[in-house]
């Protein structure tokens, strides 16, 4: 009798659960200064994100970018800071970061400060943001 009441116990427990959803975890890497890739990620990520809300589950998007790409988040020079802008607040969980290597890098180049974008978080480098999450169990795109 125990067997029976733990398992229904159990399959209530599992019911609930999924109906919670799940939360996916993905990280997109940019390392381009072209806007083809640049809008391929953002569309990326406005698919997984309606995808997963129309299965009732949740996702956490960081779009990564170094190198060339950093021109994604670079204020004033971004030819997609209007979808950047439009996207983030529309979707809690996505976040951009930017290099501080590449940053640093194009900062001593043109002599002076480069501003990022608002929704720009800079981390010590992109590389390794995109291993310390696969590491932490985000699923890795390169569009």
């Amino acid at each position: 009798m125990k067997t029976f009441a733990l398992a229904g116990l159990l399959a209530v427990s599992a019911t609930f659960a999924m109906a919670e959803g799940v939360n996916h975890k993905v990280a997109v890497h940019v390392d381009e200064n072209d806007p083809q890739v640049m809008n391929m990620a953002l569309n990326n990520v406005g698919n997984l994100i309606s995808y997963y809300a129309e299965q009732g589950d949740t996702v956490t998007v960081e779009v990564v970018t170094y190198g060339p790409g950093l021109m994604m988040l670079v204020e004033g020079e971004s030819p997609v800071a209007d979808r950047i802008a439009a996207m983030t607040l529309a979707n809690d969980g996505l976040t951009f970061a930017a290099c501080a290597n590449t940053l640093a890098g194009m900062e001593k180049k043109a002599g002076h400060d480069i501003p990022l974008m608002s929704e720009a978080t800079v981390v010590p480098s992109g590389v390794v943001q995109l291993i310390t999450l696969q590491e932490d169990g985000y699923a890795y795109v390169r569009p």
